[in-house]
């Protein structure tokens, strides 16, 4: 008999195989010695109450053999001299639209403006211990795309899309821990990620398909509404019917390029503000109620919402044990992100605290036009450098002294390698954002008691949310509406916020370029 039934446990119950088999008897109504095993199919927290539990849902075999698990099979084939698709950008998008090509019988053709993944590190550590920025080559470009080096969250609402599963269990199949396949908020880990990503390319390869790294894609080769091929940086074309638009939030040379052939594409309101550092030990106190967290629970997260004169503002990419990280794609510019590893055990928890804004405040600033969220989001992180005084040096401000208008005397132990300069933000954000978050970090301290402190640190900027442009497309198609053959695609075109939602787009596109052939 099989049957599926949910535990509540206490922490250290749910770290002990033994002990979960005993409350799965009792549970159950029959003695330990019937239980022939179990599986967890899904595993969250319960901190609501004063004692922390966890909460499992497993299906338990009972007076039977345990069936074990088919392994996924992600019916690859060898796609070596089949027709082909360019995929722009070898990000989460780019990866897994290849891999759906290759599973279609089509051959990928991907191309990256920047390294390859472990390329990458030396131009990050030149980020955070010398304050360079190489415009091909950082947090937001090259193998794995933004998410490689920013945490790995896998967590995402995007059900309706497609299919969250297959996703994650590509990435089990890559190397990924099995936990993500149950966890409520599956997270692999910056230090984990880079080899699941070169494992996917190499079996990209392995299969025909093409990674070229170091190829910047400079121009669409059309012939009146239809895609003929691609030309490179190195003015190299590739002749090709289909392109799969997949380059990231960042990629402003791209929408500036298609705004220039008199390609639509649309201002997009995003949201933008600060990252906010506690100590973990802080957070652990305030949502575990405890004073030393359980050694059987992960470090502490938190999600806050609010509405502040008439703008959302909210809590976004939660960084339990993490670091903040610095995300500029160009000179003069300072742009911070959060990341954690696997163990999440860093002594800060970091999160990005963001408002939403639109073409009104746009206007404001006298940016009008497709590109004008663009211009905005540039003009405030330029002003971060300027106000940092260069090298990557952040602005930012202690919490209760953002709320008082104080400029800190000091500022507290920061997880940000480059390093943090004392200035008062009000001379750094938007009016309109910073009055927004001036009254959101009060209220997210009523509801989350201990959040608002002066230990707390508001580091700028968090500007690179979401995408500021959206490249329209045809709902059924995935086409663009003017130009045949090219796809938009995930995050960069507006239409992914993760990377689990960017990998399931990636597979459509790749789904809707094969149809279109």
């Amino acid at each position: 008999m099989t049957k599926t039934i949910t535990l509540s446990l206490l922490p250290s119950e749910a770290a002990d195989e033994q002990g979960i088999k005993k409350h799965i008897a009792a549970e159950c109504g029959v003695k330990e010695g019937r239980i022939s095993g179990y599986h967890i199919q899904k595993r969250s927290i319960d901190a609501r109450g004063r004692q922390v539990k966890i909460i499992l849902q497993v299906l338990v075999f009972i007076d039977e053999r345990v069936q074990e698990q088919l392994p996924f099979d992600p019916q690859l084939h060898d796609v070596s001299d089949a027709p082909h698709v360019v995929i722009v950008g070898a990000g989460p998008a780019g990866l897994f639209a290849a891999l759906k090509l290759i599973s279609l019988g089509v051959k990928p053709i991907v191309i990256e403006r920047g390294k390859d993944v472990r390329s990458r590190r030396r131009d990050l550590a030149a980020m955070n211990k010398e304050g360079v920025v190489n415009p091909e080559s950082n947090y937001c470009f090259g193998e794995g795309g933004a998410g490689t080096y920013s945490d790995g969250k896998l967590y995402t609402r995007s059900t309706k899309r497609g299919n969250v599963m297959r996703i994650l269990q590509l990435f089990h199949h890559f190397g990924a821990d099995e936990n993500i396949l149950y966890d409520a908020h599956p997270h692999i880990g910056t230090n984990k990620l880079p080899n699941i990503i070169t494992a996917m390319r190499e079996q990209i390869v392995a299969c025909g398909g093409e990674v070229r790294f170091n190829t910047k894609l400079t121009d669409l080769i059309l012939d009146r509404d239809t895609v003929k091929g691609i030309k490179t940086n190195d003015d190299t074309v590739i002749n090709c019917s289909s392109v799969i638009l997949a380059t990231g939030h960042s990629a402003r040379d791209i929408f500036t390029l298609l705004h220039s052939k008199g390609i639509a594409i649309e201002c997009k309101p995003f949201a933008l503000g600060v990252r906010i550092e506690h100590p973990q030990l802080l957070v652990d106190q305030v949502q575990y109620h405890c004073t030393v967290r359980d050694p059987y629970l992960p470090p502490a997260s938190y999600s806050l919402v609010a509405q502040e004169y008439g703008r959302g503002v909210f809590s976004f990419c939660m960084c339990p044990g993490g670091i903040i990280a610095p995300a500029a794609t160009a000179p003069g510019e300072v742009v911070v992100n959060g990341w954690s590893p696997s163990k999440r055990n860093n002594p800060f928890a970091n999160s990005g605290t963001v408002v939403a804004v639109d073409e009104k405040d746009f206007a404001t600033y006298k940016f009008t036009g497709p590109l004008a969220a663009m211009h905005y989001q540039q003009m405030v992180e330029q002003q971060a450098f300027k106000a940092g005084g260069g090298k990557l040096v952040a602005p930012a401000q202690r919490m209760a002294d953002f709320t008082d208008g104080k400029v800190s005397r000091s500022l507290p132990e920061c997880s940000y390698l480059p390093g943090i300069h004392s200035v008062g933000l009000h001379d750094v954000l938007p009016k309109e954002v910073h009055a927004a978050l001036k009254k959101a970090v009060v209220d997210f301290g009523k509801k989350m008691k201990g959040y608002f402190t002066n230990e707390a640190v508001l580091v700028a900027t968090e500007s690179r949310t979401s995408s500021p442009v959206r490249i329209p497309r045809d709902k059924e198609t995935l086409q663009h509406p003017q130009i045949k053959g090219l796809f938009p695609c995930a995050e960069g075109a507006g239409y992914a916020g993760g990377i689990v939602s960017a990998a399931i787009d990636g597979e459509r596109c790749a789904e809707a370029a094969v149809k279109m052939r």
